[in-house]
């Protein structure tokens, strides 16, 4: 299966993801923010980015211009995941260049969806 970069500052967030995202059968690195993502990114590569779009040091809006503005990263899939259900905050994070954004609480099975549509 895929290898997916989830960053996510609430720990309980992060430990949800992860679990749901490895009994699908992924690979899942955790960060805590933009910043530890792009550490990663720089010496590793991933299938798919999930971002939470409040984080602190680099959100998630940062983060995904930062990427779509270096060659490098500019092809890899990222689903922001926002708390706003607001259409402008959607709008913004689609401008920005993700992929798609889910608002939170969001299904397991709308997520695994979403990312089945991404990488399919």
């Amino acid at each position: 299966m895929a290898t997916i970069l989830v960053a996510e500052d609430n720990r309980v967030n992060q430990r949800v993801l992860s679990y749901t995202l490895r009994k699908e059968g992924h690979k899942v690195i955790s960060t805590s923010n933009g910043f530890e993502a792009l550490e990663y990114l720089a010496g590793n590569s991933v299938d798919l980015i999930i971002a939470d779009i409040e984080m602190p040091k680099m959100d998630g809006i940062a983060l995904v211009k930062h990427l779509r503005a270096d060659k490098l990263y500019k092809t890899i899939p990222i689903i922001v995941l926002t708390a706003s259900g607001q259409n402008q905050d959607h709008a913004t994070v689609t401008a920005a260049g993700a992929n798609d954004v889910l608002t939170k609480p969001s299904s397991s099975q709308k997520l695994i969806d979403t990312i089945d549509k991404i990488l399919n």
